[in-house]
Order: C-alpha cells, then sequence, then structure tokens
C-alpha cells in the first residue's frame, strides 16, 4: 500500500506536527489502554487465535460446497458486510464457472418483505445451507429474516435442517447460542473482544468468504502482512498513520465529506464497508468526516458534475490497482463510425487509468484534495491487506479526533423508536409520545 497525499495540496511539515499524538496514540492501540480498549482484540486476533477455528471453518465450508447451490448468510451491518465486500471483490460477477464455492445471498440486512420475498423464491428449489449471525439473536432485522429462513427450511429438509443450519454468535449467552443448543445447530463464536465492523476477518467473515470459494489462508496472509506492517510506530513509516493524518488535517481546512472513490465495479461493497467502518466509528460527539462514496467512471456521469463544482467540503480518496484480474484489447472497426480507433492500441484497463488521471487533475484544480492509495494487486491477499489497513486507519483517525472508534451509542435511538411504534412490551409511555408526534 502506498499513500499519495501530493495531490491533496498537504505538504510533509504539515503530517510532522502529528507525530508526538501518533506515538501517543499508538502505544494506546498496541497496549491496549485507550479508549474502547475491551474492543482491541482484532488487532492482532489471527496471530494469536487457536488456529483450529480456520481448519473447522474450512470443512464446513467444504461441506457447504458439495452439498449446497446457496449459502444464505443472515445478518446486518458488520455481520454481513465484510464478507459481501471480500466475496465480490474475489468472485466472478455474473457465474460460477471457475469458482470452486457456492453463491452466497444475504438476508436479514433490511426490512423489505419484497426483497425476502424474491429471495425465498428464488432459492426454495436450490440446495441449501444458511450461515446465522447475530451476537444476541435479537437484532430486529436478521432475527425477522431468520425465523422465515427457518420455516423455509424446517419445510424443506425436516430434521435434517438442523446440520444444514450455522449459527454464529455469542459464545456463553444469548437467544441465538440457546436456540442453536436446543435445535442442535452447529456454531462458531463471535470474539467479546472484536466489533461487528471490526469481524470481517473472524468466523463472522471467514465462514462465508471460504464457501464462495475464496482461499482464507492467502486472505489472511494479506492480514499478517498488514499487522505487521503498520504496527511500526513511525508515523512516515506507517502508511496507515499517514493517511489517518492526512485524513484529519483536511478535515481542520474545511474538507469533511470523504468519497471513497473506485474505478473497479467489484469494489463497490468494500466501499459499503468503508462507510460503515468509519461512519459508526467516528460519527460521534458532533465530530467526523462523513463517509461516501462513488464508482467512476460511473458517476462522473451523474454526480461528476457536483464533484467538480459544487460546495467545496468534499475530499477524495481514490483506490488504484497497479495489477488488475482481467482485460480487454478495443477491437479496430474498419468504418470507425464511433470514432474509437485511435483506441485500438490500447486495453480497455488503459482507458480506465487515463480517466483516473484526467479525473483526478481536473478534481485537483477544482480544489476537491485527492488522496490516492495505491495497490500492488486486485488479488485475495492485497484485498486482505487493504481492509485491515482500513481498520487501523479509523482506529487512529478515531483517537486523533478523541472519540472511541469503537462503540456506537448513537445507533440505538432508532431501535427505541422503532420498538415503541411496533408495541414491543416495556416502551408504552414511549409509544404513546411518539405517536402524538407522528399525529400533530
Amino acid at each position: 500500500m502506498r499513500v499519495s497525499y501530493e495531490h491533496t495540496g498537504i505538504n510533509e511539515s504539515e503530517l510532522v506536527e502529528y507525530k508526538n499524538k501518533v506515538s501517543k496514540y499508538h502505544i494506546q492501540l498496541e497496549n491496549r489502554t485507550g479508549k474502547g480498549s475491551e474492543f482491541l482484540g482484532w488487532i492482532s486476533y489471527n496471530s494469536e487465535v487457536d488456529k483450529s477455528i480456520y481448519k473447522g471453518i474450512k470443512d464446513i465450508a467444504a461441506e457447504i460446497t458439495s452439498n449446497a447451490d446457496a449459502l444464505l448468510v443472515i445478518g446486518i451491518g458488520g455481520s454481513y458486510l465484510g464478507a459481501r465486500a471480500v466475496i465480490e471483490a474475489l468472485t466472478d460477477s455474473f457465474n460460477d464457472v471457475g469458482n470452486s464455492g457456492v453463491r452466497v445471498y444475504f438476508a436479514g440486512q433490511n426490512l423489505s418483505g419484497t426483497y425476502l420475498k424474491e429471495l425465498l423464491e428464488f432459492v426454495k428449489n436450490k440446495e441449501i445451507y444458511v450461515n446465522v449471525i447475530s451476537k444476541s439473536g435479537t437484532t430486529t432485522e436478521p432475527a425477522i429474516a431468520f425465523r422465515m429462513i427457518k420455516q423455509l427450511m424446517e419445510d424443506k429438509y425436516g430434521d435434517e435442517a438442523k446440520n444444514r443450519i450455522i449459527a454464529t454468535t455469542d459464545g456463553e449467552k444469548g437467544a441465538l447460542l440457546d436456540l442453536a443448543k436446543k435445535e442442535g445447530y452447529r456454531t462458531f463464536v463471535i470474539p467479546d473482544d472484536i466489533g461487528g465492523r471490526y469481524s470481517v476477518f473472524t468466523p463472522v467473515g471467514l465462514l462465508p468468504i471460504s464457501a464462495a470459494g475464496i482461499d482464507i489462508d492467502e486472505l489472511l496472509l494479506g492480514v499478517e502482512a498488514a499487522h505487521n506492517e503498520y504496527s511500526n510506530a513511525e508515523l512516515m513509516e506507517n502508511e496507515a498513520y499517514k493517511y489517518a493524518v492526512i485524513r484529519n488535517i483536511l478535515l481542520k481546512k474545511g474538507k469533511d465529506i470523504e468519497i471513497l472513490v473506485n474505478y473497479e465495479p467489484k469494489m463497490v461493497y468494500i466501499a459499503e464497508w468503508f462507510k460503515q467502518l468509519f461512519g459508526e466509528s467516528e460519527g460521534k460527539n458532533y465530530k467526523g468526516i462523513y463517509p461516501s462514496s462513488a464508482l467512476f467512471s460511473t458517476d462522473l456521469h451523474s454526480m461528476g458534475q457536483y464533484i467538480q463544482d459544487g460546495q467545496r467540503k468534499l475530499f477524495e480518496t481514490v483506490i488504484q490497482f497497479d495489477k488488475l484480474p482481467q482485460d480487454m484489447n478495443i477491437p479496430t472497426d474498419p468504418a470507425d463510425l464511433d470514432g474509437l480507433n485511435y483506441l485500438t492500441e490500447m486495453t480497455m484497463n488503459e482507458v480506465n487509468k487515463k480517466a483516473f488521471q484526467g479525473t483526478l487533475l481536473a478534481h485537483e484544480s477544482g480544489n476537491v484534495p485527492n488522496i490516492v492509495l495505491n495497490i500492488d494487486s486486485l488479488d485475495t491477499i492485497h484485498i486482505g491487506k487493504l481492509l485491515y489497513f482500513f481498520m487501523k486507519t479509523c482506529a487512529m483517525s478515531g483517537y486523533l479526533l478523541e472519540v472511541n472508534p469503537f462503540d456506537q451509542p448513537g445507533v440505538e435511538s432508532y431501535k427505541k423508536n422503532m420498538f415503541a411504534l411496533l408495541g414491543k412490551k416495556g416502551y408504552e409511555e414511549l409509544k404513546k409520545e411518539l405517536e402524538n408526534k407522528i399525529n400533530e
């Protein structure tokens, strides 16, 4: 990973001013003494965990691929976004040809009856396994989806259904753990010291990723490489810390909206995962950078005008790969009616690169700072490394903002209102209050 800030207007002396702060917060992260220290298990989880867990994941993933056409993953937030991000980045976009895994479909990440009905209709005649992921088992969205999918599985497989449902949940308590024990589901444990948005490299993410045919050993090689590289206390030698500092310098200059830009459609869910990671970690105490995303060149034909000429509160972080897994040559057309023959010596990836370079210069001239993350290759090892890079950046960036990057107190506000309006026991007074406001 190489972080380029030459198109941000920031000079090295501005970064160096943060050296002492970064050193202090680095010690707090590594020694687990800072804010939210009880949720810092992700920093070294993959080097400390009992490796038999990985064997168990791979064994069940192999069973799924041998006996199923589809895996339904039920979860919301960090319980599904990490897995979906990795799977979409590293598998074929349109079919299973050459892929040793099963197709993975997601449920419980919304409350749409239309979505769930269509999903159940789509998979009902397929051979199915289910991985339900929830710390408690009572989170509304996945709990509703699991109730309905559980019924489908029992109608379809009878007593055999219990062998096709795997629960990833708390190791000691909770409704889902109780149900798993009662029904005889196999289980994996969500570590107590790792929050959902940091959990992609635990069984939360690794079981669906492995079932999709992705080599989790390679993914974890990338994680281990990132762990070693981004444990360096020196700001100017640590690309994750450097990125954290650049973001905070831009925030102080009034750039409070970050657009994560990709030029590869496979990376769209990496951006969705990124938005949860940074939004839930930094958005507290009326602080934080608002994380958004764009897919170029697609969004240059929709949001490009605003980015170029709208309010100057934006900066972009652009992901660029030196090597991509596929490419195509642009053919010659003798008639040249579309006027594209001047491109026939080029590949599509070369054209995409020129689009990036032209956009970078245009947006810089429009006073939109651009950070560029240069990555060697879009492959399993580098995706593992990229996600760990973002997690380490986010932890440091949260500390620089003086917030706890590992809690999410604001998430509970909407839940209380929703429970009250739905008539959940214990929320009677709040229900009356909210209904009065709605009817005013």
